[in-house]
């Protein structure tokens, strides 16, 4: 979770560095290695995980509950491929958007974590 929390804030400083600098040179890569060594083997060990959980108790499957999580995870995948894209287009030196845009885009992980844990502890319905 760390890394799709601070990825969005590396491309707002991303954004202040000017293009073809040496600290852009130094964002692109920062980014390229927390995308690919830390954030994309988290998600896949936590859909590894999840689908062994499922595997082990196909019971929760009937939770009400759990389909509401399992449609925030797949919200959560879109965000994690909207950051990849982007990585790539800072990669390219193609990005058009602004910092506020970023900065919005920031909170939406935090968000879904936030709503995702609070539904397995509470399990509302």
């Amino acid at each position: 979770m760390a890394g799709i929390l601070y990825l969005p804030r590396l491309f707002i400083y991303h954004i202040e560095a000017p293009k073809g600098s040496q600290m852009s040179e130094t964002f692109k890569v920062m980014e390229r290695k927390l995308l690919r060594f830390i954030i994309n083997p988290a998600f896949i060990a936590a859909l590894l995980f999840g689908g062994l959980m499922f595997w082990a108790n196909p019971a929760l499957f009937s939770n009400g509950w759990m389909h509401g999580k399992l449609g925030l995870l797949l919200l959560m995948g879109g965000v994690h491929g909207m950051f990849a894209k982007w990585r790539k287009e800072f990669e390219r030196d193609e990005n058009t958007r602004s910092d506020k845009f970023y900065r919005v885009w920031n909170e939406i992980p935090t968000v879904l974590m936030i709503v995702i844990v609070l539904l397995a502890v509470v399990k509302p319905f």
